[in-house]
C-alpha cells in the first residue's frame, strides 16, 4: 500500500524466512567474523578471475539461503539482484545456474535494500509464495572497472572506501518464523554536483539523509521509533556529512542509534581499508548477516536500513559528469519466534 509520496506499507508483513552470506579474507579479519556463514581465506574463491569469484560468492550465499529455509531452488517464483559489474553479470550468471525466473536491478551499492523492497512489495501483492534478493561486490572486480586494477597498486586518499568482498541473499516468505518486513521508502536520485570518485561517502550522504526524512514523513514517524538506524557504505566520511545534515534539517537522529555498515564491517584502525567499507556486499552482509543476528538475540526489535549507491560508471566519468546517488530504506522488525 503506497504511504505518502514515496514509501510502501506492507500489510501482509513478509518474513524474512533464511538468509546467506559469504565473504573474503578482509571482511573475515573484521569485527563482525563470526556472524557471517562462509569465510572464504582467499579472494579467487578457487576460481581464475576476480569476476568468476564473484559470481561464486553470489551461488553459495543463495544455496545457504535455500538449504536454511529448507526450500529448493524450484520452489523460488522469482530471483531479483544486481551487482556493479557491467550489464549486472554476476547477478546473471548467477542467475542462469539458479535457473530461477530472475529481475535484474542496479542501484550500485543501495541494490541490497532495492531488491528487498521490490521482493516485499510481490510478496505483499499474492505475486509470489517464496522470493529470494540477493546481491554481491568483489574488491578486485570493482576497483579494476572504477578505478585501477589492484595489481596497479595506486594510493588512494583518505576519503576512498574499500569495496567489500562477500555476498547476501535472504528468502522471503509469506508466513514462518523470522523478522518481517514492515515498510520501505523509495529514494530519489540527489546530486551535490561531487565528481570524485575516491568521496563516494560524501556524494552518497545526502540521497541518505533525504529518503530517511521522506521515511519519516510519509510514515508519521521520527527517528526513536527504531532501536537502530543504518545506512549502507557512507564510511566515515559521509556518516559524518550525515550527522552534519540531521542536524542542519532538525532531524532529532539522537533519539536513536545511528550507524554505518561501512564502519561496523571493518576495524579501521587496525586494517588497511581507508575510510571504510563500500560496495553492494557491504549492506547486505552486515544486514543479512550481523544485524539480523542481532535481531535473533533479542537485541534489536526494530531497525531501519538504508542502502546507499553512487550511479556513476567509468564512462560517465570520463565524460566529466558528477555523480548522483540514491538510498532505498527498509524496516525490519522482530517477528516469529524473533518477537
Amino acid at each position: 500500500m503506497l504511504k505518502g509520496h514515496q514509501s510502501w506499507v506492507f500489510e501482509n508483513r513478509p518474513v524474512i524466512l533464511s538468509t546467506g552470506t559469504v565473504v573474503g579474507p578482509d571482511e573475515g579479519e573484521g569485527p563482525l567474523a563470526e556472524d557471517f556463514d562462509i569465510v572464504h581465506g582467499d579472494l579467487t574463491v578457487g576460481q581464475k578471475t576476480w569476476e568468476k569469484a564473484e559470481k561464486a560468492l553470489l551461488e553459495e550465499a543463495a544455496q545457504h539461503a535455500l538449504d536454511n529455509a529448507g526450500l529448493t531452488g524450484g520452489q523460488i517464483q522469482f530471483y531479483i539482484g544486481g551487482d556493479l559489474m557491467n550489464q549486472i553479470i554476476s547477478n546473471t550468471f548467477a542467475a542462469r545456474t539458479l535457473g530461477m525466473p530472475y529481475l535484474g536491478i542496479f542501484g550500485a551499492c543501495s541494490t541490497s535494500m532495492e531488491g528487498l523492497a521490490l521482493a516485499a512489495q510481490l510478496m505483499d501483492s499474492g505475486a509470489a509464495n517464496y522470493i529470494m534478493a540477493g546481491t554481491c561486490s568483489h574488491n578486485c572486480t570493482v576497483e579494476k572497472q572504477f578505478r585501477y586494477p589492484t595489481e596497479y597498486g595506486s594510493q588512494k586518499p583518505p576519503t576512498a572506501q574499500y569495496t567489500v568482498t562477500g555476498a547476501g541473499v535472504a528468502v522471503l516468505g509469506k508466513t514462518g518464523d523470522g523478522p518481517v518486513i514492515t515498510s520501505a521508502t523509495i529514494g530519489r536520485v540527489v546530486d551535490m554536483g561531487i565528481t570524485d570518485p575516491f568521496n563516494m561517502g560524501a556524494a552518497m550522504a545526502p540521497a541518505a539523509v533525504d529518503t530517511i526524512q521522506a521515511h519519516f514523513r510519509d510514515l508519521g514517524r521520527e527517528p526513536g521509533y527504531y532501536d537502530l538506524i543504518v545506512t549502507g557504505d557512507l564510511a566515515a566520511v559521509g556518516s559524518e556529512i550525515a550527522r552534519e545534515l540531521f542536524e542542519k534539517h532538525k532531524v532529532p537522529i539522537e533519539q536513536t542509534t545511528y550507524d554505518d555498515c561501512g564502519l561496523l564491517i571493518y576495524q579501521r584502525d587496525k586494517q588497511n581499508v581507508q575510510a571504510g567499507g563500500s560496495g553492494c556486499g557491504c549492506s547486505a552482509t552486515v544486514t543479512y548477516g550481523h544485524l539480523l543476528k542481532r535481531m535473533k538475540k533479542g537485541e534489536l526489535n526494530r531497525i531501519l536500513v538504508v542502502a546507499t549507491g553512487a550511479l556513476l560508471s567509468p564512462l560517465s566519468f570520463q565524460q566529466g559528469e558528477s555523480i548522483p546517488c540514491i538510498a532505498h530504506a527498509v524496516s525490519i522488525e522482530s517477528g516469529g519466534l524473533y518477537a
